[in-house]
């Protein structure tokens, strides 16, 4: 499962994957480059990602880019 998240103006997405929710900085060519450094608690619920990844990634918001919206 692949979801898709604009992430204060960054493509971002989260695959679920062994039980643990894995993020990915999508770039505008297709590539997916794996985020190593954050951590997505496996219990979180798809419902909350959006929320988590605003309260890690709040410092990136800025002029038009204050929300992260779930893209799919």
């Amino acid at each position: 499962m692949l979801l898709k998240f604009d992430v204060f103006g960054k493509s971002m997405s989260v695959n679920r994957q062994n039980g643990e929710w894995l993020l990915f900085i999508d770039s505008n060519t297709g590539l997916r480059t794996r985020v190593y450094d954050v951590v997505i608690p496996s219990e979180l619920l798809e419902s909350e990602l959006a929320r988590y990844l605003g309260d890690i990634f709040h410092e990136s918001a800025r002029g038009d880019n204050t929300d992260v919206t779930r893209l799919n």
